[in-house]
């Protein structure tokens, strides 16, 4: 056999297949025919043993009159039947009393003859007591069987008492009847149903063998050589090439995965071409990123640093202030009480002029102390939901003063976080805020949704403001940085909230900002990781 053929996973493949049909077939035709071959001749047993059974019915009466005439003659018709070859009954001596075959009338049987040693073993003689133990096949001619079926005649009271011949009572037998059927037919039954079932056999052994082939060829052997031409294509160098194996086995998935490969191969060769060709395009690139990141780096850095001079800033200058705004509103009040004649308008308008800006100056200081401090309170486990719900109690008043609706988004009963509980309150109450006046004469409501995304508590403030510059998203969260009028803001305020999100892992972000309303989206951990 060429060695190279037999190395080939589909010609094993249909190798052993073909054996294991043929074992298959080989086994089930011989047990069919063994199993056929006992059934006829089962058949052909019952067939002696129930003629045996007729004659003994049909000549009793007349052996009981001793009519031998009559007994003789129904023998006869009987031996005429298709398939009976002899009819023949002998005395317990042996000699045959009646027979379709009157030459052999009064011979004495052969005893040691094939068809009489089935009860007579040499000399000795033993008589069976049922004919089915005295059946026997042997050969009458060459090409012929012959089953032989011995029927013993049974010395009943009624022959041994009858007038006509009596028998001895010790006698158990007064005769034996010999019944021998032709196996021919039956013969040629098996012959042809043997051959019959071997050819069947043999065509579905084939049958199957060649569509195990065509099966093997098309579906394992085609696609064999496929994938073996994309490997060559593919150490070739051509990271272009795609198998094309349109099904769904697993040749079909291991096709699909190298193209996959191949893909990926592909894409990552051109994209160190590319890196290649382009490398100070990259460079410059990576540069810029870097300054970026270092440039937010420095901006942190500034940030620290203008916390801890906000700090004692604030401090330094909030007592002066104080003062400032106690003592101007107190001289105010004083004039008012004196100004009878309205010589002191002036004076009271610049003491107001001077109340307002110190106040507005220590609501600076305010809310720079508020920017600097960090303090060192554990985080606890706190339920978002109730945050909102107080932060919602909070800016009611100021909703409705507004002509505004707060809708709460919430799947959820409850959601607990490890945070600062206060400080995620202030945040969503400065986010708020901010949107209750960006929606300043116009009506419409505020969403506060709550989410869990990837393991993460995420909560969007959607308002329907008039939303954030393009230009200022950048800076929006800058300390000092304000698109409200002057004297109308610090800019401080997205600031703080920026810090108490980065204290707390978590991540504020812009999602949508548009004419029609602008999404925030803050991101926290639910469990913080020291």
């Amino acid at each position: 056999m060429n060695v190279k053929l037999f190395n080939k996973l589909s010609f094993r493949l249909f190798f052993v297949t073909s054996l294991i049909l043929i074992l298959i077939f080989s086994l089930h035709t011989y047990i069919t025919i063994s199993n056929l071959q006992e059934d006829i001749t089962k058949l052909s047993e019952q067939s002696a043993f129930n003629i045996s059974d007729i004659i003994k019915r049909s000549t009793r009466y007349s052996m009981m009159l001793n009519k031998r005439d009559d007994i003789y003659q129904i023998i006869k018709t009987i031996g005429t039947e298709p398939g009976v070859k002899r009819i023949r009954i002998y005395n317990k001596q042996g000699v045959i009393t009646y027979s379709t075959d009157s030459t052999e009338l009064m011979k004495t049987v052969d005893m040691t003859a094939e068809a009489c040693v089935v009860c007579h073993d040499g000399s000795t003689k033993r008589y069976v007591s049922s004919p089915k133990d005295s059946i026997r096949i042997f050969n009458l001619t060459k090409d012929e069987r012959v089953l032989g079926l011995i029927n013993p005649i049974a010395n009943e009271p009624d022959c041994y008492n009858a007038d006509c011949h009596a028998h001895s009572p010790k006698n158990k037998l007064t005769g034996v009847l010999d019944v021998m059927v032709s196996m021919k037919a039956a013969d040629h039954t098996i012959s042809t149903n043997r051959r019959n079932i071997i050819i069947t056999s043999l065509l579905i052994t084939l049958f199957i063998s060649a569509f195990s082939g065509l099966f093997i060829l098309f579906l394992v052997n085609k696609p064999l050589k496929k994938l073996h031409v994309g490997i060559a294509e593919l150490g070739k160098g051509n990271l272009d090439y795609r198998i094309k194996i349109r099904t769904r086995s697993e040749l079909g998935k291991i096709a699909g995965e190298f193209n996959d490969m191949s893909k990926k191969l592909s894409l990552a060769y051109n994209e160190i071409k590319d890196l290649s060709d382009n490398l100070n395009v990259k460079v410059e690139e990576k540069t810029k990123e870097l300054k970026s990141i270092y440039g937010q780096i420095v901006q942190m850095e500034k940030l620290a640093s203008l916390g801890k001079l906000s700090a004692t800033v604030a401090h330094e200058i909030n007592n002066p202030l104080e003062g400032i705004l106690t003592y101007s509103k107190l001289i105010a009040k004083k004039l008012k009480e004196v100004n009878t004649d309205g010589l002191h308008d002036k004076s009271i308008k610049y003491l107001t002029l001077i109340s307002e800006e110190s106040s507005r100056c220590g609501k600076i200081v305010k809310d720079l102390l508020l920017f600097s401090h960090r303090d060192n309170e554990e985080f606890i486990q706190a339920d978002l939901v109730q945050i909102i719900d107080k932060c919602g109690m909070l800016i009611n008043h100021h909703l409705a003063m507004n002509n505004l609706t707060l809708v709460k988004n919430c799947r959820f009963e409850s959601f607990v976080i490890v945070c600062h509980p206060q400080k995620i309150q202030q945040a969503l109450i400065s986010l708020l805020i901010n949107s209750i006046e960006s929606m300043t004469n116009r009506s419409g409501s505020i969403e506060l949704r709550l989410e869990e995304e990837k393991g993460e508590a995420v909560i969007h403030v959607i308002d329907q403001g008039s939303g954030i510059p393009e230009k200022d998203l950048p800076h929006i969260f800058e300390p000092f940085f304000t698109t409200k009028e002057a004297g109308k803001g610090t800019g401080l305020g997205l600031a703080v909230v920026f810090g108490i999100i980065n204290s707390h892992k978590g991540k504020i972000e812009v999602e949508r900002s548009t004419a029609a309303g602008t999404t925030f989206k803050i991101t926290l951990p639910i469990e913080q990781n020291y």
